[in-house]
This record gives C-alpha cells, structure tokens and sequence, in this order.
C-alpha cells in the first residue's frame, strides 16, 4: 500500500441499523472508506469523493469475526463500493471474502462495479455453505444519462452483463433500482426497461426507490451537476424540495403502479419481505411492500 494513505478504525464489523430486514444482513463490513466520511446510499446522488483503504482491515475483520455467532450473514459495499479503483492493487474486499469462506458465514454484495467478476470463484466456494446474493445498482437504461448522475462507474449495460455472468456461474443476484432522479430517469420507459433487462439477464429480484436521498453535501455537489448537465432544472429543485433530505418524484404513485403490475405479471419478486425470505429461508420477519 505504498503511497496510499489510510483510514484508521478500531471495528470493522457493524451491526446492521435494522438486523434482517435489509436483504437480511446481520452485519456490515467495509474495507474501505470515503475521505468525505459519506455512506455510499444506493438512495442517494453518487458524487465523487476519494476512497481510502482501512488500515490493517483483514485483521480487524478476522477478529471482529471471533466469538460472534456462526452462520451470519455480512453486508459488504454498504457504505463504499467494495470493487473500487484500488481493489485491483490492495484485493482487500477479495481477502473479506477469503475470511467470510472460511468462517461459512454468507455474503450480501452491493456494487456498482463489473469488477466482482474477478471474485466469482470464490462466490461460488461460500455458496457451497452459506447464502450469496450480489445486488446490483442500476438506475437508469441511458448510459449517457448514468454518466452524468453515476459519474465515473461502470456503464449501465456492462452492469448487466455482470449480472448475466455471475447468474450463469450459479450466482443469485438481485438489482436496486436506486437512484431514480427526478425530472431526469423518472419515466416510465426507464422502469420498464429496466425490469425486461433483468427478466434477461435472470436476477431474482428487483427492490426500487421512486426518488433519491440529498444530504447537505450531495445537495451541493448534485446542483453543480444540474447546472452543468441540465440547465434550468436547479431552480424546480429548488423550489419543490427545498432543504428536504428526501426528493421522491412527482410521478413516483403512477411509477410504484407501473412496477408492481410488471413484476406480477412476471414473477418477480419485489417486496423486501420476500426478497429476505429468498436470501436467507430462516428469517421469519415480515416486511411491508416498501
């Protein structure tokens, strides 16, 4: 890691803010982090911000990981994409992974990122014991759109095709429809286009966010962007939400329609509560809808 500064932490391992309810995650675990201190929030507008390695991470894992029960199940890439510009050097989120085989405990992965591939072998070794899911975040079926509000991350339909390679490895995916920003990938085309690509590509399942999340700093940073990328709609931004953190769609009723009656006519699941249940059958919880 020469010339890579680092982030220093004592606890890698962290309980989830709603153990089992989201995507039955126990546990997170980063192994890398963001200079700016922002969660990546697959809800929210992606700005670019530096990412830094933890220092000495796959001890710290291993020892967060002694005297905790077995058969967990550990969210990785919650917080900051796990297949990020330095993995291919440091192999840190790919060492988690060696750790995670060896203590039989399952994996949710969340990425943005074709980069997992390098890693499907050693998927496939913890699916020998304990569940995988890999989720996908895809927002939009534009990829000159996604390069404007998804700057710098893999393009949209090379997403895919990482979903149809990992789902032809024996794989189970899933996709979070996030961010979908209003005035900009809040149609009904998009949506649509979206559940067909995934009907292809056979991911299990769909979870969606009719809006997006803009924290102070993102707030900042998205404005820039609308300013640079889509004149005159900073002023409706503006003048509809404010200060709120939470910026969901004018249309998102009609588009919640549209997608449910989509993913009934074809059998996909939708609802958190039965995504859980096909991620890990043990968890008993019920969940709304959304």
């Amino acid at each position: 890691m020469n010339n890579i500064n680092e982030v220093v932490l004592r606890q890698l391992l962290l309980p989830a803010k709603t153990p089992h309810r989201w995507f039955g995650v126990d546990y997170e675990a980063n192994m890398y982090s963001d200079s700016d201190g922002l969660r990546i929030d697959f809800g929210g507008y992606a700005i670019e911000s530096k990412i830094l390695p933890v220092q000495n991470s796959v001890e710290i894992l291993k020892r967060d990981l002694e005297g905790k029960p077995k058969n967990l199940l550990i969210g990785i890439g919650q917080s900051v994409e796990p297949y990020n510009d330095l993995e291919p050097e440091l192999k840190l989120t790919h060492n988690a992974l060696e750790i995670i085989r060896d203590s039989q405990d399952g994996v949710v992965i969340f990425t943005r990122s074709d980069g997992i591939i390098a890693d499907i072998d050693l998927l496939k070794q913890i699916a020998l014991h304990a569940p995988v899911r890999v989720i996908m975040a895809i927002s939009t079926m534009n990829d000159e759109v996604a390069k404007k509000i998804e700057p710098k991350t893999t393009p949209t339909q090379l997403r895919f095709k990482t979903l149809q390679k990992l789902k032809n490895e024996g794989i189970q995916t899933g996709i979070l429809m996030m961010p979908i920003v209003p005035y900009i990938n809040d149609t009904e085309e998009n949506i649509l286009q979206i559940i067909n690509r995934a009907l292809e590509v056979g991911s299990d399942f769909i979870y969606p966010a009719f809006g997006m999340i803009l924290t102070d700093i993102r707030r900042r940073r998205f404005y820039e962007m609308i300013d640079r990328e889509f004149p005159g709609l900073k002023n409706i931004y503006m003048d509809q939400y404010g200060s709120k953190h939470s910026c969901q769609s004018p249309y998102a009723s009609k588009l919640k329609k549209v997608f449910v009656f989509e993913c009934k006519k074809h059998k996909i699941k939708y609802g958190m509560g039965d995504i859980v249940k096909s991620i890990n059958p043990d968890t008993t919880i019920q969940m709304k809808l959304f």
